[in-house]
This record gives structure tokens, C-alpha cells and sequence, in this order.
């Protein structure tokens, strides 16, 4: 029987609106683009806190809000980031609003890279200063707490050696099988991880850990997810699509559950069904949906 599908919708990353205007900014616009992708058939849905203007935040309390909001709503899963490049300071620090919001979910990226852009067209890199540092240390005392308070991990997969230290942790018993994971290829002038195509994507196939003890997802920063979603659902893992990535001109600019639609009518063509949102709690070992949805629901 084959597994079913995740759709971890991205909802809005760092992404400005323009040229599509259907990136969420408010609590409020997460939450109702959260149930929208969620009434079109994604099961989880990666969130970032932003200002009412679209300016990164990195609140607890504002994560709090958003966490809140969408469980009012439906029982979707949620999954927040751990900041990326963008939050600085001590590991303490950077879980911060992970321990304030509680989400299902939370971003650990399981090792560190470059994230400077490159401007093919002038052959100049925008910025060269853009480490994101993720040491052993800080990954295992992410995973340490997040354990300790209910939220799984979700690990970002950069490159081939991200995934090989995926299998330590889950041999070490850092993570819990089986572990989830999202692989983000690169377009654009981004050129932190694999290519965005599907050869990129197939390079990480060699460093899978065995005994189907890790899920993972694929998502496309920078360009049109559905060539390596499709090699993602042929090979029985997931996809993250979303407007956080990607604004899909080509298609349009549409919304979040657009997208959603057309990721869940691809995985029924190739004969994967989706998972709902309480099949995906027990896919990855996790307990039953949170308190505050289970009392919302009576």
C-alpha cells in the first residue's frame, strides 16, 4: 500500500507581495490562507511571522497568535520556521518563539551554509556575508527541546551532507522515527542547495536513510515546484509547495490553495491519496491533535 502524500504548504516565507499579492502577512491572513490550503487538501502548513507591511518578525508572541488562530480554525498541522539567517544570537534564543507558539512542527536546519545570492546577469554576488550557522551543538540542543516539549523537528536538508547527518541523528536517537524532513533546492540566484531540478533533487536519493526512517518533502525556492514534485510523489515522498518559495507568474499568480489543488489533483493522477491531517499525526508517531482544536471541534 502505498504511503499517502504530504502537501506541507509554505505559506509565505520571507517573500514580498508583488508580482502576486496573495502572500499572508497578518496572524489573521496566515490563518485564513491556512484553512483555505487546508479546505483544497494540504495537511501542514509552514508559517512565518511578518509585520502588517511584510517585514520579517521573529515575535513569540505574534508566532503565539498565528499557532492560535489557525487551530481555531481547523486541525491542520503547523509548522514554524527557526528563523533562518535572519535570527542571530544564541540557541536559546532562536527556539524562543517555538517554546511561546507550541506548534506541531518546528525547522531545525541540521547543518550550516552560504546564503548569499548571486546576479548571474552582472556576475556579482548581492551580499557575501550570509552564513547560516547551524553547529552539531545547537542542532542537538534544538532536537533536546523540542523532545522535551512536544514539537517534532523538521530537518532543512541544504545539501547531500545535511541528509547524512539526518541518519546520525536518528542512530543516535536524537530524533524520533520516523523523522521528517524538507529538502529545499535552489533557483534563481540563490545557490545554497541542489539545483532546482530534477536531477537535483534525485542526488540526495544515495544518502536516504534505510528502513523508511525519514519522511521528507521538496520545496523550490525560486522556481516552479512541479517537476520535482512529480519525481517526489514517483519516489513515495512529499511536497511542499507555496507562495513563500515562489510566485508562479507562468501559472497566473495564484493563492496558496490553488497551488494546494493542483499539487493534490497531480499525487491522485499518479495514484497517491492524501493524507488528512490526523493520518499524518500518526504517519510520523505524533499524538493527537492539541487540546484547543479537540475542544473547538466539540
Amino acid at each position: 500500500m502505498k504511503k499517502k502524500l504530504i502537501i506541507n504548504v509554505r505559506l509565505n516565507e520571507w517573500e514580498m507581495r508583488g508580482p502576486n499579492n496573495n502572500i499572508p502577512y497578518t496572524p489573521d491572513e496566515i490563518a485564513d490562507d491556512a484553512y483555505e490550503c487546508y479546505q483544497a487538501g494540504a495537511n501542514l502548513v509552514h508559517v512565518h511571522a511578518r509585520g502588517p507591511n511584510g517585514e520579517k518578525s521573529h515575535s513569540p508572541e505574534v508566532y503565539a497568535e498565528i499557532t492560535h488562530k489557525i487551530r481555531e480554525r481547523c486541525d491542520i498541522l503547523i509548522h514554524t520556521t527557526l528563523g533562518n539567517v535572519y535570527l542571530e544570537g544564541d540557541a536559546k534564543t532562536r527556539i524562543k518563539h517555538v517554546e511561546a507558539a507550541m506548534p506541531d512542527i518546528a525547522t531545525i536546519d541540521i547543518g550550516s551554509t552560504n546564503m548569499d545570492k548571486f546576479d548571474r546577469p552582472t556576475m556579482q554576488f548581492e551580499t557575501t556575508k550570509q552564513l547560516y550557522a547551524n553547529t552539531i551543538e545547537s542542532c542537538m540542543y534544538f532536537a533536546n527541546i523540542m523532545k522535551e516539549i512536544g514539537v517534532k523537528p523538521s530537518l532543512g536538508l541544504w545539501n547531500v551532507s545535511f541528509m547524512r547527518t539526518a541518519g546520525v541523528f536518528l542512530d543516535l536517537g536524537l530524533l524520533d522515527s520516523p523523522a521528517l524532513a524538507i529538502i529545499p533546492l535552489s533557483g534563481g540566484d540563490l545557490i545554497a542547495g541542489h539545483d532546482a531540478t530534477p536531477d537535483g533533487l534525485r542526488a540526495f536519493f544515495h544518502a536516504e536513510p534505510s528502513n523508511d526512517r525519514l519522511q521528507w518533502c521538496v520545496c523550490s525556492k525560486y522556481a516552479n515546484i512541479f517537476p520535482m514534485a512529480a519525481v517526489a510523489i514517483a519516489h513515495g515522498q512529499h511536497v511542499a509547495p507555496g507562495l513563500g518559495d515562489y510566485q508562479y507568474p507562468e501559472l497566473g499568480c495564484p493563492t496558496n490553495a490553488e497551488l494546494t489543488h493542483r499539487i493534490a489533483n497531480m499525487a491522485r493522477d499518479m495514484d497517491r491519496e492524501i493524507a488528512t491531517p490526523a493520518e499524518l499525526r500518526q504517519m510520523l508517531n505524533m499524538p493527537a491533535q492539541p487540546r484547543a482544536v479537540a475542544s473547538a471541534a466539540q
